[in-house]
């Protein structure tokens, strides 16, 4: 309890990086594809990162706590708290809140559930990401731990204030284009299914270093498992492809991963708007965003409920 993990190395997400990441998810969010409108948006000069590839970085680098992971059961207090510009440089420190045993069964090894904290900052420390996430892992030993943590949950009711306080609404949103309706409670599809590819380039990119992401013999079934992220990457693609006018995403409210995805899966999305704050400079939409998964010619299946809090005119 309290220890704090080597630290990951730095990464500086340079326009390479940037590149890589887009040709994986394919996302369209304006504002990180275009420096012209980045910086008649921000009103800063420099290119803008993608907020879920500063994500992925960020959960790439705490995995030197889950290397031998079993599952991510949830993310919670994920904001973005400042804009990151291409060319800046991210650490990541984790430090472990709280350990807890899973139920015993005969057909499985023991395993436990851990809550890290997550904090990564930039070359000055300034900070970027302060979050928790819990993992399933397995057990060192079979001997009991005595661990018995509370480690809490993900927050079933939404509330805006802690995300309003980090979206950047000294932003200009106007070049963005005329406010976008979309009624609170309607559930839009992105006709665009999108077939996940490159799994294993996203893990490398983002030192992602749990093996069932690299080794298919250490994966569900003898199938190599596809990191979350790289699920949660394709989420926003399908939901920026259905809100256009999105400045950027300043947080997650949940992220549930119901299901294991795989290389080759087809993923449809399904965001519905779920509550609207006014601030500033527009609006702050929480979306509920459902991916489910087609695979060897079965019925799709659901592997991602996902609640992400977008900033718009």
């Amino acid at each position: 309890m309290g220890e704090q993990l080597d630290p990951a190395p730095a990464i500086t997400i340079g326009p390479g990086e940037a590149a890589v990441y887009q040709a994986i998810c394919g996302d369209p969010l304006a504002v990180s594809l275009s420096r012209p409108l980045a910086e008649a948006v921000t009103g800063r000069p420099g290119a803008v990162v993608n907020p879920a590839l500063v994500m992925q970085m960020a959960i790439g680098q705490s995995t030197v706590a889950t290397r031998k992971v079993v599952a991510n059961l949830f993310y919670r207090g994920v904001r973005l708290l400042r804009t990151v510009r291409v060319g800046e440089t991210l650490t990541t420190t984790v430090t472990v809140k709280g350990l807890r045993e899973a139920s015993a069964r005969p057909d499985r090894p023991p395993r436990g559930l851990v809550l890290l904290a997550m904090r990564t900052v930039d070359t000055d420390g300034g900070l970027v990401l302060d979050f928790e996430r819990c993992a399933l892992v397995r057990q060192r030993s079979d001997a009991p731990t005595g661990r018995h943590d509370d480690l809490g949950g993900s927050p079933e009711q939404l509330d805006f204030s802690p995300f309003a306080e980090v979206a950047p609404t000294h932003w200009d949103l106007t070049p963005l284009g005329p406010p976008q309706e979309w009624p609170v409670g309607e559930t839009r599809r992105d006709p665009l299914r999108d077939t996940v590819t490159d799994a294993p380039a996203l893990v490398r990119l983002t030192q992602n270093l749990a093996p069932p992401h690299r080794d298919a013999t250490l994966g569900q079934g003898g199938r190599r498992l596809v990191y979350g992220g790289h699920t949660v990457g394709l989420a926003q693609a399908g939901l920026v492809r259905l809100f256009p006018g999105a400045a950027t995403v300043v947080g997650w409210h949940l992220c549930d991963h119901t299901g294991p995805v795989f290389e080759g899966d087809v993923l449809e999305v399904a965001a519905t708007v779920d509550a609207e704050h006014r601030v500033a400079n527009g609006r702050l939409l929480a979306f509920t965003v459902v991916v489910t998964a087609e695979r060897d010619g079965h019925d799709p299946v659901p592997v991602l409920d996902w609640r992400p809090i977008v900033l718009a005119r």
